[in-house]
């Protein structure tokens, strides 16, 4: 019998996947800084929502995964056997993608990447559904969690640092060699489910697969407030993705660093995201159940300050700390999702939950980065003619980054009906043992 320490093995491992993933995604976001890569794909420079389109398409291929592929993996294969076969996928097809040398091809290779990356979100929430307690689920969340912005803050700097020593498509093979020799021998070691938890015996029939997917699809759409945590979840990921995916231009173009800079300091805001996900991880266990709703209210109202500050700032650095406290705020909020689904669904359907939730957030958020492109592009070109100035290039990355202001508005609104609506059941609970 495994010990209860074990199981932290897999929340560790779960880390380095989600880590490593996160490389992979804005891996194109510094990429797209290199006039030979947008050559390579037959970009123009000045073409913001072509590039913008090149996140948008992962992550439309990621949602609809999420969504569509996570029953599946949940039902068939298993948290185990599914994170082998997507790391297997995902670093043959980031491998290859230098291969494809037209933007039609290469955003193809996108969206073949996010649909091997879709569940991997809800399979670890599976994972930690099966090993921890409601109670106790925040420091495992919030540990998965900082993946995303160690991916990030890793991701920034190593890949400026190849394309600055070597070829562009030399950071493809490096990190599709990393995800199979990293992660499949992590997964096979350490990730196990309990006794009655994982994937089973398979079916025997196509019917008895559809009609157990379909039995986990219904449990699924009956988790409470699954609504309200799925559009926070769509302006959270919004938020995530339309920051992370322009932040290297920005820094480059709107706030002229150079790409040494760049790198480095586009890295800051992803370890303030790391420490921030493992405090909201500690205040999660602390607060308690009733109290999670308000980590939402108050950190969305701080990146959306934060953001704010960022766009007024005159000093490069200064706007670059702005933007360091409003990844800050952000992975406040970040492990409270997981652990809100958590709460709310029943064990069985823990990933197919996640899965709606992180899916459908994820084809709401896909479009942000091609959004902020067109307004990048809208507001640089406007009034300036054929030429584009400084002045009016570092405009339209401004009024782009304004958008990341609504996102909060959101999450900020729906934080505050899941506090209404948690503590309504429970006052009506409280009523109901009474009259009994």
């Amino acid at each position: 019998m495994q010990s209860r320490h074990f199981r932290w093995y897999g929340v560790v491992t779960l880390f380095v996947i989600v880590a490593i993933s996160y490389v992979d995604r804005i891996n194109i976001a510094v990429l797209i800084t290199d006039a030979a890569f947008l050559e390579h794909v037959g970009v123009a420079a000045s073409d913001r929502v072509s590039q913008g389109f090149l996140a948008t398409a992962f992550m439309l291929g990621y949602g609809v995964s999420a969504f569509v592929l996570t029953p599946f993996c949940s039902a068939l294969f298993g948290v185990r056997r599914s994170l082998v076969y997507g790391l297997v996928l995902w670093g043959v097809v980031t491998w290859a993608s230098p291969m494809f040398d037209s933007y039609g091809l290469l955003l193809a290779s996108r969206v073949l990447l996010g649909v091997s990356e879709g569940p991997l979100f809800s399979l670890a929430s599976s994972y930690i559904k099966a090993h921890f307690k409601s109670d106790e689920n925040g420091k495992p969340n919030a540990l998965v969690n900082m993946g995303t912005g160690l991916g990030l803050a890793v991701g920034y700097p190593l890949v400026g640092y190849l394309l600055t020593r070597f070829a562009w498509d030399s950071s493809f093979h490096v990190l599709g060699v990393l995800n199979i020799a990293l992660g499949i021998p992590l997964v096979l070691a350490f990730v196990r489910m309990p006794a009655g938890h994982e994937g089973g015996a398979r079916p025997s029939s196509l019917g008895e697969a559809m009609a157990r997917v379909g039995g986990i699809v219904r449990g699924a759409l009956h988790t409470r407030n699954l609504f309200v945590i799925t559009l926070l979840t769509s302006a959270a990921l919004a938020y995530l993705w339309g920051s992370s995916n322009w932040l290297p231009t920005y820094l480059r173009e709107a706030r002229g660093f150079s790409l040494r800079e760049m790198g480095w300091i586009a890295s800051a805001p992803q370890y303030a995201t790391v420490l921030a996900v493992f405090v909201g991880g500690v205040l999660i266990d602390r607060l308690g159940r009733d109290r999670v709703p308000f980590i939402f209210m108050g950190a969305s109202a701080g990146v959306a300050l934060s953001v704010l500050m960022a766009i007024n700032a005159r000093d490069p650095y200064a706007a670059a700390s702005c933007l360091v406290a409003a990844n800050f705020f952000w992975g406040l909020q970040s492990p409270a999702i997981p652990s809100t689904v958590q709460h709310c669904s029943r064990p069985e359907h823990t990933a197919s939950a996640f899965g709606v939730t992180n899916g459908a957030g994820s084809l709401v958020a896909a479009f942000m980065p091609a959004l902020m492109g067109g307004v990048i592009s809208a507001v640089s070109h406007g009034g300036a003619g054929a030429a584009v100035t400084a002045v009016s290039s570092a405009a339209g990355f401004f009024a782009g980054f304004a958008l990341l202001i609504g996102t909060q508005a959101v999450v900020f609104a729906c934080g505050l009906l899941l506090w209404w609506r948690e503590r309504a059941q429970r006052v009506a609970a409280v009523s109901g043992s009474q009259l009994s």
